[in-house]
């Protein structure tokens, strides 16, 4: 058994002692990897200034001069002071050169809501970056998935965005039920946060699926957090006489198609929980794969539609949940 964190960490290390190649560097590194840095170094883990556009910047240039670096900002709302890194330079200098240079570079960050931090905190921006092509985006929701994913992060040859939900990581946990929030209360999935590792860390194919969970008259599909709401749904729905399946996604981008397809064809209904915003993202390119491919079959989703309130009760009725999941199940049975 292992804590999410600290199977990244893990599988981190030992790809670092098998590549000298791989360098770590962030705000606040030092401390929150203080185990890669007493193994490696202050050469290849290293902390920087607040400046976004400047480190990441930085590590666009060290990818395409011959290093692998891993990165880390510390929410993934302020991708937004660096997006010109992201958008106009890693996810392109392949193709702009012919394949003659690359980019393999990962970003590690913390991601999405529950907690009361409000709309410029709690993003989940998955749909955002896969947009982007280039990009390759990663949602993992297990400890076993998160290591063997961030191995096939620093293997593959292009930029990488590893998200990491701040309601499956141990080190978030901690520091969010510290001090003033002592008293405050989060729905955190403890199946997620914390789980069973492989004894040798291999690397994950990006791009593949997992169906989680069997079920013959719907199957919701979702990442990260949203897996295990819809495991907790499901369950509920099985009560009620509802069998419903439950796909973890994985990865953003690329997405696996035939396995949404798969998903909707068998069971002829499909819902989407996505802790990202719904217009014009994740919810709405998985019902497009289906449809392209000619399948008949009900949808809807469960998304967030609107900028996220600092107010809990307010914060708890804008993000997909387990009840929000079951109703929109049973409307499909209709």
């Amino acid at each position: 058994m292992m804590f999410f964190t600290q199977a990244v960490d893990e599988a981190l290390s030992w790809a670092m002692a098998r590549d000298p190649r791989i360098v770590v560097f962030g705000e606040d590194v030092p401390l929150l990897r203080r185990n890669l840095l007493v193994r490696f170094g202050p050469e290849r883990v290293r902390g920087t200034p607040i400046s976004e556009s400047a480190f990441v910047g930085a590590a666009v240039a060290a990818a395409m001069a011959g290093l692998r670096p891993v990165v880390e900002v510390y929410m993934v709302d302020f991708l937004g002071v660096c997006m010109d890194a992201l958008l106009n330079h890693a996810s392109k200098v392949a193709a702009f050169s012919g394949g003659g240079w690359s980019a393999p570079l990962v970003l590690r960050v913390p991601c999405g809501g529950g907690y009361g931090d409000g709309g410029q905190h709690e993003q989940a921006l998955w749909g955002w970056l896969a947009h982007i092509p280039g990009l390759t985006v990663l949602v993992p929701s297990t400890p076993a998935d998160a290591g063997s994913l961030m191995l096939a992060a620093v293997q593959h040859d292009g930029p990488v965005l590893f998200l990491e939900h701040k309601l499956l990581s141990e080190t978030w946990i901690e520091f969010l039920g510290s001090g003033a929030r002592s008293t405050v209360g989060f729905d955190i999935p403890a199946e997620g946060a914390r789980g069973f590792v492989p004894r040798r860390w291999n690397p994950l194919p990006i791009g593949k699926a997992v169906l989680r969970r069997q079920g013959r008259d719907a199957v919701i599909v979702s990442v990260g957090v949203g897996v295990h709401r819809a495991l907790q749904a499901a369950s509920a729905l099985e009560r009620q006489g509802i069998s419903a399946g439950v796909l973890d996604l994985r990865t953003v981008s690329p997405l696996d198609r035939p396995a949404i397809c798969e998903a909707a064809d068998s069971s002829g209904r499909l819902l989407v929980v996505d802790e990202d915003y719904q217009s014009f993202g994740l919810s709405g390119e998985v019902c497009a794969v289906a449809l392209e491919a000619g399948i008949e079959f009900k949808y809807a989703r469960v998304c967030t539609q609107t900028t996220i309130p600092y107010a809990r009760h307010l914060e708890d009725e804008t993000l997909p949940n387990a009840e929000r999941i079951c109703r929109g199940v049973r409307r499909l049975m209709i």
